[in-house]
């Protein structure tokens, strides 16, 4: 089983949202996401969809994106990003969109033949996140900073009591856990407070912003997902 990684897809199938007015690199973009992940994914693998899958405002405009992405191969996990403003509770969204698995509050542990407690397997935590206080910040975006942080060790908390030994552990977010000098946070020090072995995050896009695609941490890979940064490929992250 490999474990693949791709985000912000930001599919518009149902609203007028077009990407490629960004730049060419996000001309025919899901064409191309979806002839990489025809090539590279088997049923059995697991791919991380880490937020910002569609510009729908509610479940009924989102639902075709999410059609699209149920067709592709594999199995697959979705984090809720920033523009994902139809996202509702777990359970409502468990049952509009049952082919997927989904990351809120919550762990999710995966091996090749289906969850079997005697495999070596990898199990998936995380939360959104959001923009990195800083000295200038509002008090508003300070909670939620805050908030992301308790929903994080919550998930952790989960990944940990579901982890057994020899699993991988994947962290998702949506937000970067760093500012643009990488410097340590309070989210990398609960990511290795429970010795997560690799990081995933998104939600940077554009040429002028840092592109680093991979950042080596105390020997954890933070992985940029980024689909426009990463030429519209999955990331694969690791096998088991």
């Amino acid at each position: 089983m490999k474990v693949f990684a791709i985000s912000d897809l930001h599919l518009s199938s149902t609203v007028e949202k077009p990407m490629d007015i960004f730049g060419a690199n996000w001309d025919n973009h899901f064409d191309r996401i979806t002839e990489d992940w025809n090539a590279r994914v088997s049923d059995d693998d697991l791919v991380l969809l880490g937020g910002d899958m569609s510009w729908g405002m509610n479940m009924d405009e989102a639902e075709p994106d999410y059609l699209k992405i149920a067709a592709l191969k594999g199995r697959k996990v979705v984090l809720k990003g920033n523009h994902d403003l139809y996202w509702n509770s777990l359970i409502k969204m468990k049952s509009r969109f049952p082919q997927f698995e989904f990351l809120q509050n919550n762990a999710l542990r995966f091996t090749p033949s289906g969850n079997s407690e005697d495999e070596t397997g990898v199990v998936i935590a995380g939360t959104r996140g959001w923009n990195i206080p800083s000295k200038d910040a509002s008090d508003a975006d300070t909670k939620i900073y805050r908030r992301e942080l308790i929903r994080l060790e919550l998930s952790l908390n989960c990944a940990n009591k579901i982890r057994r030994d020899g699993d991988k552990l994947v962290v998702m977010l949506h937000f970067p856990p760093f500012e643009a000098n990488y410097a340590d946070t309070d989210i990398i020090s609960l990511i290795e407070k429970y010795s997560a072995d690799y990081v995933l995050y998104g939600h940077l896009h554009g040429k002028n912003v840092r592109v680093n695609t991979k950042v080596d941490k105390r020997g954890v890979p933070y992985l940029l997902t980024s689909c426009d940064l990463i030429d519209c490929k999955l990331v694969e992250v690791c096998g088991i």
